[in-house]
Parts: C-alpha cells; structure tokens; sequence
C-alpha cells in the first residue's frame, strides 16, 4: 500500500496521501457542491462528513488521496484507490470528488493520469472504475480516459440516501493505456 501512497504532480495537479491536516480543506471543498451528493454513495456534508471520514479511515484497502490545485495551492478534492489486489494486479480508481471550480478544466484528465501511470508503475495491469449510472459526467469522464464499459451491476448498492442504485464497471487494461 506504502507503494501507491505517493505524491503525484504534474500541473496544475497534485495529489498527496490524505493526512489530518487536509480534513478541514476537504470539508470545504465537499460543501461546494451541496447537490452533487445525492448520487454518491455516502455524504460528505455537514454531519455526514465526520462519519464518512470515519468509515474511511477506518477501511484497510484503500489508499485517499488529497487532490491539490497547484495554482491556487487549494485542497478542491479527494481521489481513491480502492481494493488493490496485488495478487491477480486489479485496482479500481474511485471515490473522487473535485469542486466545481475545477470541473471542465482538464483537471480531472491530469489527475486520473497520474493515477493511472501510477498505478500501471506499480505493477498493476487492470484499473476499475464504478460508477452510479445516474452520474453522466463521471461516466463520460471514464470512457475519455480509454475505459471499456464491460457491463450495468443491476441495484447493486443502497447509497445514503436509501436510493437503490445501478452501478456501471468499466475496465482499462495497460496495454490499452499504453497504446492511446
């Protein structure tokens, strides 16, 4: 885990392993966006924040991630990766969230480069992403990267809301990485 816990740049992006001095920032960048939460599967707002923050950091296999905009020096979200399998070389790349003030900017291109590089660097050769498919965007942001939609997990998972959801997987393998 020690291996993927890195910091990662390249302009105007850094990503840094999550530390209790980026809680409070989180915060902040989490309540930018009070409707964007009713797709996710868990709050990150008000009350709901502390509680998500528990439940993370109480998980073992994943590794957060502080998303930085390097122009402003500003926390504006946090990325995972999530279930490493260093056995059969499967990760999945999720949990992200980045505030609208980043959004549509590239930003999130750079960003899921730098984990994908890394995570290819690591040794692994399939990335995972699932997404809610009522999340459009991320969905549309997934396949720009390259990723196969490889199938709809049909209510799969009651999200915080009580909402019982559909969850695309789609799949990128390295050598399709590599030959984009």
């Amino acid at each position: 885990m020690a291996k993927l816990a890195q910091v990662l740049e390249e302009f105007p992006v850094r990503l840094e392993p999550l530390a209790g001095h980026h809680i409070e920032p989180l915060r902040a960048a989490c309540a930018e966006d009070q409707e964007i939460w009713d797709i996710y599967p868990v709050s990150m707002l008000d009350d709901h924040f502390d509680e998500a923050m528990k439940t993370f950091h109480s998980t073992d296999n994943w590794v957060q991630l502080a998303v930085i905009n390097t122009e402003t020096e500003k926390l504006v979200g946090m990325s995972n990766y999530i279930n490493p399998d260093f056995n059969s070389k499967v990760i999945e790349i999720g949990g992200t969230y980045i505030a609208p003030s980043v959004r549509g900017s590239g930003f999130n291109d750079v960003m899921k480069k730098l984990m994908i590089d890394h995570a290819f660097a690591c040794g692994f050769t399939r990335i995972e992403f699932r997404v809610d498919t009522r999340n459009t965007r991320s969905m549309a942001a997934v396949l720009k990267l390259g990723a196969k939609h490889e199938g709809t997990l049909r209510k799969n998972r009651i999200t915080w809301t009580g909402f019982i959801r559909d969850t695309a997987v789609f799949g990128l393998l390295q050598e399709e990485w590599a030959n984009r």
